[in-house]
Parts: C-alpha cells; structure tokens; sequence
C-alpha cells in the first residue's frame, strides 16, 4: 500500500506542471491583448485630440471674421455656416500628433467638419503573438464646429446702424455699433466637439 501511493504523487507532478504552463500562456495572452489594447487608445487618443485641434483652429478663424464683420450683420449667418473662406487648418491636428506620437491624414469633411486618421509611431511590441512587433494602430475621429447663436436681422425700415442682439446659448447680447468691448468669445459662438 505505501508503494501505491507514492506512485500516485509522482503522476501529479506533469498535471500541475502543464496547469501552471497554461496560466503563464494565459497571462502572456492577456499582457498581449493589454498592449495591443493600450496601443490602440494611443490612437484613439491621437485622432481625437487632432481632429479638435483642426476644429478649433477653424472656429478661431470664424469667430475673428464675424468680429471683423460685426458691423455688417447680413454677413453673420454665413460665418455661422462655416460659408466664408477660412485656412485649411489640418496643420493643426498633424502638430497635436506629433506630439502623441503619431501619424495622421486629416480630412476637412465639409465648412464645419474635420476627420483625421491616426496611427501610432509605436508598435504593439514583441509578444506572444507572431506579428505583433510590427503592428501599428490606428483610429479614426471627426470633429464638429455647431454654431451657438441666432439673431434676426432689422427690417428694412431700422436705422442702418442698429445691431441686432446676438442669443448665444441662453446669453442676449444688445451689440451697439458704438461700444463694442463686451463681445461673445469663440467658445460663445460654436461649439467644437466629437462627432457620436
């Protein structure tokens, strides 16, 4: 009988051996998966901090034509549309990824809209998985630039220099030709953000 039962603790010895073998495969999978996962927010980061970036250089240069055109109302609805000619500003998101390390193609979708595409600089790394160390990530993200404000232009009849109130996300501004110092800022007039 003794000799029975060390021969039953010798065959336990190869059964733990490939338990714990398959946990270290296990975990070496998911470390795998856990830089493949953080590889791709890098992305995911990247081409939403560029795509914004681009918007919100845009949005800078709508807001500084409307101060320029304050005194000319008829004008304002097409600013507001994005209508008016303004810079291509994807240098702006190729900047921003440089700085998170990464590539991007920049894409202005229409007056009001830019979708980039990053892909990391980084790779996903040597892993358990073959292929893995040269594999790049890349996300897409598009930012939106939304007018905030409404206002009706005088009639016909009004005084040439009247202004008509600028309503900008539940703030009245009375704009009178000659006291233009408390105007809205850039963020007052559009909205910039991530496309769902």
């Amino acid at each position: 009988m003794t000799v029975g039962r060390k021969s039953d603790a010798g065959q336990a010895f190869p059964i733990y051996i490939t338990v714990v073998g398959g946990l270290l495969f296990l975990a070496l999978a998911y470390f795998a998966v856990g830089q493949a996962a953080a590889t791709r927010n890098e992305a995911q980061t990247a081409a939403d901090a560029s795509a914004l970036a681009a918007a919100l250089e845009t949005r800078d240069q709508l807001a500084d034509q409307w101060l320029t055109n304050i005194l000319e109302p008829e004008t304002w609805q097409g600013i507001f549309d994005g209508d008016v000619p303004v810079a291509n500003t994807c240098w702006r998101a190729q900047e921003l990824a440089a700085r998170n390390e990464a590539n991007v193609d920049c894409y202005r979708d229409g007056p009001l809209s830019y979708t980039v595409v990053a892909e990391t600089r980084g790779t996903v790394g040597d892993t358990i998985v073959p292929g893995t160390e040269n594999q790049h990530a890349s996300e897409s993200a598009t930012a939106v630039i939304e007018p905030r404000c409404s206002f009706e232009l005088p009639g016909e009849d009004a005084d040439g220099d009247v202004l008509p109130s600028i309503l900008c996300m539940g703030e009245e501004w009375d704009l009178e030709p000659g006291d233009l110092s408390d105007l809205p800022k850039p963020e007052d007039l559009f909205d910039v953000h991530l496309a769902d």
